[in-house]
């Protein structure tokens, strides 16, 4: 009997590729699909929550497989931590219904993105891996966070959208909230939504400090959103800031029961 596994998954994406499979280069797909082969013994592929760029992390990436084996799910999940390399670590595995879809039931996401002001560079800390060290401006987090207003809700974030993305495609997203805050040495950004667009955080990342530098005014996001025109918004911040936190599901007895979904966060490019 087929069998549907849950995994919740973190890593470090300093040395991977993204997350997606790419002929020839390291992706966490390829790293874990590889082992999850030779834990269960048949071909296996993992459908997940969101694809990261390259360099970008996560704490709490969703992805699921089917499989025939009938092991008990501990097993397995030890299995796959003990062979699994050090920047990449199965948090939790369990078994869900046979229809889930870690794409496509997908609720809502949340990503943060972290800013070290600081002059000097975070290697201080040993966290130069995952912030932006962006000590050239002063930046105001009032004007940033008053800023985010205009953030939430439902617009066209094609203004936001990296270059790579599809022509061919519905660039509304929803924002459910978002917010600038201080923590300890660093400036952090988190936001909430239904989805995103392939860059569309980092996009918006960039273009919160050009507010917070105060080269931009603070309502100038309606706007840059009216114009959907890349050109209108601020530059792509790296991705070494950029973190997935976690995605949100229905519970497994509420999951819809058709896999043809099309609606928020589990349809197409995400960030």
């Amino acid at each position: 009997m087929s069998r549907n596994i849950k995994l919740i998954i973190a890593f470090d994406g300093t040395d991977f590729h993204g997350w997606q499979n790419q002929s020839g280069l390291r992706t966490v797909q390829n790293e874990i699909e590889q082992v999850l082969q030779r834990v269960v013994r048949e071909p296996v592929h993992l459908t997940a929550s969101s694809r990261t760029d390259a360099g970008v992390h996560a704490l709490g990436l969703v992805a699921n497989f089917h499989t025939q084996r009938d092991w008990p799910i501990e097993k397995i999940f030890r299995a796959l931590n003990s062979r699994l390399p050090g920047d990449v670590t199965i948090v939790e595995a369990r078994d869900v219904p046979e229809h889930f879809h870690a794409t496509r039931h997908a609720r809502s996401k949340i990503y943060r993105y972290r800013l070290d002001p600081h002059p000097l560079r975070p290697v201080r800390r040993l966290q130069q891996r995952y912030v932006y060290h962006y000590p050239r401006h002063p930046l105001d987090v009032e004007r940033m966070q008053r800023a985010t207003e205009f953030f939430i809700g439902m617009h066209d974030f094609r203004s936001f959208c990296g270059a790579g993305q599809q022509e061919k495609i519905n660039y509304t997203r929803t924002i459910l909230h978002n917010r600038v805050y201080r923590e300890d040495d660093e400036i952090r950004y988190e936001v909430c939504g239904t989805g995103f667009l392939y860059n569309q955080v980092r996009n918006m990342v960039g273009t919160l400090l050009e507010i917070g530098r105060s080269h931009w005014p603070v309502d100038c996001l309606p706007e840059i959103l009216a114009a959907q025109d890349r050109r209108r918004a601020g530059p792509t911040a790296p991705p070494q800031g950029l973190c997935l936190i976690s995605a949100d599901y229905p519970p497994d007895d509420q999951l819809p029961i058709r896999n043809d979904l099309t609606s928020g966060a589990g349809r197409t490019i995400i960030e």
